[in-house]
């Protein structure tokens, strides 16, 4: 294929950004990405009701932190009414469309009546061949002509050809009785407009293509390469719901997992590249193609979604994981970190992300580095600094004072009066956890001494023993 690859991505701002719906916008960037063309952005906000402003900017800042970039400005599926109209007029100029003049009454009669003798109910307009001279004047939809006989074939790149059966197809409706235009319309319209040449979506979108087909031969367009992707189920094989955990894509910002992991998960999830599990993004934007889609829904799965995240965390570049707490703290409304923090971070990081799952997790980790002095003591550090080894430590303080502060000497120090005291080094570890961190879940008492640097350390250590 010798023309430039346009993928798209159309969401409706009527509510969050669904994580199927992102997944599905990952796998357009991708291909585009892949094959060096163009993604594009259109919002679907034709229900004027319910579409929302809020929901449009959580689409754009959702798209943003998962770091799809689009090509061109984001186009308005409801700005091109016109455009729409206008194609439903050269449809019925063309005589491939007609006027229908048929009240919601009459139609529900035609159904009724072919009910009852066992025929489809499928809609014949008796406008379908009339001679326009005898149209009255009165509000009338313009439908497509659908045929009649035969079948039509939708080659899909993921679910191979389906075939539906002509006499299934409806004369769809593409402009209402006043004057605006049907979704099965608009979204042809839009397509074919912006360049599209592969329309890749979920597989509930499946039963409108036969119809949307109708559009693009009465007009004489090229098809596109259509490619129906599996939806995301829960982790019981049923359709992904709220009651399986977190459905919209903020919320797993809010929870805390790097946008590399999350890019990671939702491109596996559904896709695959041998047995790869664990790629970058230079890789997966490499490996990207269709024939890589399953046909069969994915399944979510929490415990794989943390593991994958953890593995992004420990390989990234330190600079990159600050960018990334720093978007968390904001999405989970917490307090942002000052220069001074940020530079402690960046100090403790290397013993920071190893077997971190995610940025709270992380973040609970540096607590040490995060707090300043007189720090708050949980249960367990309180329990740790009982009378015995806040004597202890009161002996190993004044010995510090002169240590050279490398790990060797540290260490050196910390087990000759662990060995004086007749314990192991673990033993002492815990009440020089409670000192320097105020908590158990730290790294270790060495990382922190060099982090902290020895004169915050003796201060810590002094706080406990005076």
């Amino acid at each position: 294929m010798s023309e430039q690859i346009v993928t798209r991505f159309a969401p409706s701002p009527t509510g969050y950004l669904h994580i199927g719906g992102a997944r599905t916008a990952l796998f357009n960037w991708l291909y585009a990405r892949h094959m060096g063309g163009k993604f594009l952005l259109r919002i679907e906000d034709t229900d004027r009701e319910r579409s929302t402003q809020a929901a449009h900017d959580a689409i754009l800042k959702g798209l943003n932190w998962l770091g799809l970039d689009f090509d061109n400005e984001p186009v308005s599926q409801a700005a091109q009414a016109p455009r729409h109209k206008a194609v439903a007029e050269e449809m019925l100029a063309r005589g491939v469309a007609y006027k229908c003049f048929s009240s919601q009454e009459e139609i529900q009669a035609f159904r009724d009546a072919a009910k009852a003798e066992g025929k489809s109910t499928l809609f014949q307009s008796p406008w379908r061949d009339a001679d326009p001279s005898t149209h009255p004047d009165a509000p009338y939809v313009i439908r497509v002509k659908a045929p009649r006989t035969g079948k039509t074939v939708i080659e899909d790149r993921v679910q191979g050809d389906v075939t539906v059966r002509n006499d299934q197809l409806d004369d769809m409706i593409c402009l209402r009785s006043d004057g605006t235009p049907t979704y099965m319309l608009a979204v042809v319209v839009d397509d074919h407009d912006m360049g599209v040449t592969h329309v890749i979506r979920g597989d509930d979108h499946l039963t409108n293509t036969a119809r949307q087909i109708l559009v693009y031969n009465a007009m004489g367009w090229d098809l596109p390469v259509f490619a129906h992707i599996p939806l995301i189920h829960g982790p019981d094989g049923k359709k992904l719901s709220k009651r399986h955990g977190a459905v919209g894509l903020e919320e797993y910002q809010v929870m805390g997992y790097p946008a590399p992991g999350m890019r990671n998960y939702l491109t596996r999830l559904g896709w695959s590249h041998g047995n790869d599990e664990f790629f970058s993004d230079a890789q997966a934007r490499e490996w990207f193609d269709l024939d890589g889609i399953g046909k069969s829904p994915a399944r979510l799965d929490f415990k794989k979604l943390a593991n994958i995240s953890g593995q992004h965390i420990a390989a990234a570049q330190d600079a990159e994981l600050i960018v990334q707490i720093e978007g968390y703290l904001e999405a989970s409304g917490h307090l942002p970190l000052s220069d001074a923090q940020k530079e402690n971070l960046l100090r403790a990081m290397y013993c920071l992300k190893e077997r971190a799952k995610t940025l709270p997790e992380l973040l609970d980790k540096a607590s040490f580095i995060l707090s300043s002095r007189p720090l708050d003591l949980d249960e367990k550090a309180v329990k740790a600094l009982d009378p015995v080894y806040r004597g202890i430590l009161a002996e190993l303080t004044p010995q510090l004072q002169n240590a050279s502060w490398t790990r060797e000497d540290l260490e050196a120090i910390v087990s000759t009066v662990a060995q004086t005291h007749g314990l192991g080094l673990g033993k002492l570890a815990a009440p020089l956890r409670a000192a320097l961190a105020g908590r158990s879940v730290c790294p270790s008492i060495f990382d922190m001494m060099l982090i902290l640097g020895k004169d915050e350390t003796l201060a810590r250590l002094n706080d406990q023993v005076t």
